[in-house]
């Protein structure tokens, strides 16, 4: 316990000090403790970090370093923005920074870093984003080592996900056991980022302008860390679930309307769903492998009935190739890496009892939520929240399967009770009231589209609001159409363009429509719209995004590197932005 006149030396301080200045605090206590007890540098995997790396006596004006690299891999832009920001605030400290994007990043370089900083996110099922994966194959070959390396992981991800961060662990525990030296805890953090990486930060600017120690590289002590708070979970209630194709459609799109108690979201926000299995796929099972569902079983520190895991608990529609691995040891046969529902596993490459089931059960990983945009306002839908789901059904040999979360949804009956968290989307929000807003979604793209129209319907934005929608077929498939069409009428949609691809000989998309008003366009843009796409990545929102080019190039007339350079400065802006899938 301090003295007296001590304590209180130390809340005039604290009172006294910014966040960051905290930060320095909590550290430099941190690395004397950790010398105190003579402990051993650790780096933690637990998440998010709260405490920060010790603290050396300051060596001089100048930093320790001079020159650093941050390579981030993203899928939505967090990262980028991130390393954007770590660079600003190295430069500030007057350490050159090289920020690069990890799928432009030369893998030869890798041996020649000394310090090296990434930010990661993690997408799926643990894995690294689209952009990191040629540099995550490439650590882990093996074939190399880093000795000389002095590096530092922020990981970014959602602990709703069972494997939170994985692809940002597996990254520093790779370079770590190339011969990497952290000069930086791994910090781990949810989708509300920004305070603890702004703590990391804080770590590798500390890290870099402090004095070196004998082996060159900064120490770094252990890691306080504390458990993330988590969500929010709801407890909601259908109150409707219709289906908004026409009889004759191809498709049937659901919109379902919850109602839940205190809830709190933004238009642009998405809402976590994780569902329940089919009863008749769990009974099957239970069959195949002779166990009595009714038997208590360990999973993860938690005992639950085998038929309350198989039904609500654990991923069995689609095992990924680790688990597949995994069952095959237990087994103890030969089986293809591939990814398989358990059901089929089972019926090819049987149990041999039911004990061994209860292995295969300890090896199966959670449901992972489904995330689905919310096509309701705040405002306008008071103690609602609205979701528009496509139900995905399709054939793999000749056998019709189903998606899981659409189908449980689309078969919940009104009044039925579900549990739903918010995941929220900062980097998919409506801009000040007065900006013009251009929004592109085709099919159930259109959701976070009605979320933002009857947003500024209810607050009376003056800005104007141009929509892009597409879908097969105009009598079928013109989704939310009545309501559209109202905002029509009323001024709230200043223009609406649709493109209906089946009901001509030849295909007609939104990127088509988009070029037939190239013009206007540009000259929204010109004048300061947002852009906004919602739906499939692969192939709409490449086709749009290089119509857009195209439509700059030409009415901007402007190179092909000017047009991408026009984009891309839209996109720092913040002025170009998509929600895809």
């Amino acid at each position: 316990m301090l003295a007296e006149h001590k304590l209180k030396l130390l809340q005039d301080l604290v009172k006294s000090s910014t966040k960051e200045e905290l930060v320095w605090m909590n550290g430099f206590l941190a690395g004397v403790l950790m010398n105190c007890h003579d402990q051993p540098a650790l780096a933690s995997t637990a998440a998010p970090a709260t405490a920060v790396a010790p603290v050396a006596a300051p060596a001089s004006d100048k930093p320790a370093v001079s020159k650093i690299t941050i390579a981030y891999g993203t899928e939505t832009g967090n990262s980028k923005k991130l390393a954007t920001d770590l660079a600003t605030k190295a430069k500030k400290s007057g350490i050159q920074a090289k920020v690069v994007s990890l799928d432009q990043y030369r893998l030869n370089d890798l041996a020649k870093e000394e310090y090296f900083f990434t930010i990661i996110s993690t997408q799926g099922e643990g894995e690294p984003p689209a952009t990191a994966k040629k540099f995550y194959d490439h650590i882990h070959q093996n074939g190399f080592k880093l000795p000389q390396m002095k590096f530092g992981v922020l990981a970014l991800g959602d602990t709703s996900y069972p494997l939170f961060c994985k692809a940002g662990e597996d990254v520093y525990q790779q370079l770590h056991k190339l011969g990497g030296q952290p000069v930086a805890p791994l910090t781990k953090c949810d989708t509300d980022y920004q305070g603890d990486a702004e703590g990391w930060f804080s770590q590798v600017l500390h890290s870099l302008t402090t004095t070196t120690s004998s082996n060159g590289t900064a120490s770094v002590g252990a890691v306080v860390a504390k458990k993330p708070a988590g969500k929010k979970t709801y407890a909601g209630t259908i109150i409707t679930n219709v289906n908004l194709n026409d009889r004759g459609s191809s498709k049937a799109t659901h919109h379902i309307e919850i109602t839940a108690d205190e809830l709190e979201y933004q238009p642009g926000d998405s809402i976590g769903i994780i569902p329940e299995n089919s009863t008749a796929v769990v009974d099957a099972i239970l069959a195949i492998a002779g166990v009595d569902g009714r038997k208590s079983v360990a999973f993860r520190n938690e005992t639950h009935t085998v038929v309350e895991l198989l039904k609500k608990k654990l991923n069995i529609a689609y095992l990924p190739e680790r688990v597949v691995k995994q069952y095959a040891s237990i087994v103890k046969q030969d089986i293809p890496e591939t990814k398989i529902s358990l059901l089929d596993l089972l019926k090819i490459y049987p149990v041999s009892n039911a004990a061994q089931f209860e292995d295969v059960i300890g090896i199966l990983e959670p449901i992972t939520p489904r995330l689905y945009s919310i096509s309701s306002s705040p405002q306008a839908h008071s103690g609602e929240v609205h979701v528009t789901i496509a139900r995905d059904n399709f054939k793999v040999n000749d056998e019709l399967k189903q998606g899981l979360c659409s189908n449980y949804l689309a078969e919940l009956a009104v009044d039925s009770s579900l549990e739903f968290y918010v995941h929220k989307n900062n980097q998919f929000r409506l801009p000040a009231p007065e900006k013009d807003v251009i929004m592109i979604g085709p099919g159930t793209g259109i959701a976070p589209f009605r979320s933002f129209l009857a947003e500024r319907d209810a607050t009376g934005a003056e800005g104007r609001n141009w929509l892009f929608f597409g879908d097969q077929h105009f009598v079928t498939d013109f989704l939310y159409q009545t309501e559209l069409q109202n905002w029509m009428q009323t001024g709230v949609l200043t223009k609406m363009n649709v493109a209906f691809s089946r009901d001509q000989a030849t295909k007609i998309y939104v990127q088509h429509k988009m070029l037939q008003h190239s013009k206007e366009l540009y000259e929204w843009l010109q004048n300061g719209a947002y852009v906004y796409i919602c739906g499939a990545k692969e192939p709409m929102s490449v086709d749009v995004e290089n119509t857009l080019l195209q439509i700059i190039e030409r009415f901007g007339s402007k190179s092909t590197a000017q047009a991408l350079e026009y984009l891309n400065n839209l996109k720092e802006e913040g002025r170009f932005l998509k929600d895809v899938y």
